[in-house]
């Protein structure tokens, strides 16, 4: 695959890249650039989980890179997920890694990784405390919402060390590329500006789309920046009737997208057109969406531009639209829950996950 052909993979995944140019050198220079994620283990795993991030995966393998999965069990435990229970909480991490063995991604090309690994290393935290001693207490309260905290919220001790080791993760991972959410976008910052003062090399921040909830979003504030206000906007698992889920039945999917926000001719803040956009045409080259004759029989779309613009012409009906969202995403999702309904080691993870008091 020649340059070009990487650069528009790996930058495709990216809603923002910080920078371009950082990128498109590291790709001219490097064959196998180190990308990574993190994510703490908690809940059941959901749309933007075990769909959207493993097709985003694929697409980096497929580019060549060498990604890291970070599983992020101490800062789960930092956070408080399940009451502080770092077994429990361990359990979650081998239910999500199964997840996204699931959804097709190729686990022999991916670098297994838990924090608890580093807690040991020495350089780790002195690098952290390093980090922490280049930061203002503002600069780091800032960073909490990358726990989907508030830096108003009450926060606890530990929530303080949070951004300082999730900055020093980067490093310690020798990212060259931090490949994660827009949430967590201020950490990413940090890490650039850090990065001089620590002697080592800025990390390119790539970071992706948040996906919508299924629900209109009538109360974000308008004081917000356009970056928080898609954080407040994301599909968020403590609202299960406006999120989807890879357990989720085929009737309760169709149920959900049938209840969901779609106002017609409308793509802003519409949360199936940001599927189709970013899962749709992401899985496969052509969006389907069956029609029945009388209202102008089966159609399908080669780019999400088209279907845009069929959509804002009133050419596609919101009935529709949900009808091919809930077909292409039951479609996704069939293979993962059949996984963890007939494979013995997902299913005894998942019903240990499902048995749990999920904790904020």
């Amino acid at each position: 695959m020649d340059t070009e052909k990487r650069f528009e993979l790996i930058r495709g995944i990216g809603e923002e890249c910080i920078t371009d140019e950082e990128l498109r050198n590291l790709i001219e220079t490097k064959t196998h650039p180190i990308a990574y994620d993190g994510f703490e283990p908690s809940g059941i795993a959901h749309l933007p989980v075990g769909i959207y991030r493993p097709l985003l995966i694929k697409d980096l393998i497929k580019a060549g890179v060498h990604f890291k999965l970070w599983v992020a069990d101490w800062f789960a435990w930092m956070n408080n997920k399940m009451d502080g229970d770092l077994e429990k909480i361990q359990t979650f991490g081998e239910y999500f890694i199964e997840t996204w063995k699931a959804a097709g991604v190729n686990m022999n090309k991916v670098e297994v990784l838990w924090s608890k690994e580093a807690m040991s290393d020495e350089q780790y935290w002195k690098r952290t405390v390093t980090i922490a001693r280049h930061s203002t207490l503002k600069r780091i309260l800032r960073c909490t919402q990358i726990m989907g905290r508030h830096e108003t919220d009450n926060l606890s001790a530990s929530m303080i060390f949070y951004p300082c080791m999730q900055c020093s993760d980067i490093f310690h991972l020798e990212a060259d590329i931090a490949q994660l959410g827009m949430d967590q976008r201020k950490v990413n910052m940090l890490a650039r500006e850090v990065a001089p003062k620590l002697g080592l090399k800025k990390p390119i921040a790539l970071h992706h789309h948040m996906l919508l909830g299924l629900a209109e979003q009538r109360h974000a504030d308008q004081k917000l920046s356009k970056i928080d206000m898609s954080i407040e906007k994301k599909m968020s698992k403590s609202k299960p009737e406006t999120s989807i889920f890879i357990h989720d039945s085929e009737k309760d999917i169709k149920r959900k997208i049938n209840k969901a926000f779609c106002p017609p001719k409308t793509v802003q803040d519409n949360p199936l057109m940001d599927y189709a956009k970013e899962i749709m045409f992401r899985a496969n080259p052509i969006f389907k969406i069956e029609r029945p004759d009388k209202f102008g029989g089966d159609i399908e779309f080669e780019s999400y531009a088209q279907l845009e613009k069929a959509y804002t012409n009133g050419d596609l009906h919101p009935v529709d639209l949900k009808q091919g969202i809930s077909d292409g995403l039951n479609t996704l999702i069939k293979p993962l829950r059949e996984h963890f309904e007939k494979n013995n080691k997902a299913k005894e993870l998942y019903e240990f996950v499902k048995s749990q008091q999920i904790t904020r």
